[in-house]
């Protein structure tokens, strides 16, 4: 199964169940799922860590 896949069931779901609050939530995820892969290696991780 690919990501893609993935995804687009995801939004099936969402918009068949009209499931829209779920819409911000994962969103949320995403940016900081991404926030922690791109500064992963960088000067910047120590801070980040350290909010959470």
């Amino acid at each position: 199964m690919s990501k893609l896949s993935t995804l687009s069931e995801l939004w099936q779901f969402l918009r068949v169940r009209k499931k829209w609050w779920l819409a911000p939530i994962l969103i949320f995820l995403l940016l900081l799922g991404g926030l922690i892969v791109i500064t992963q290696g960088s000067a910047l991780a120590p801070f980040i860590y350290t909010i959470f």
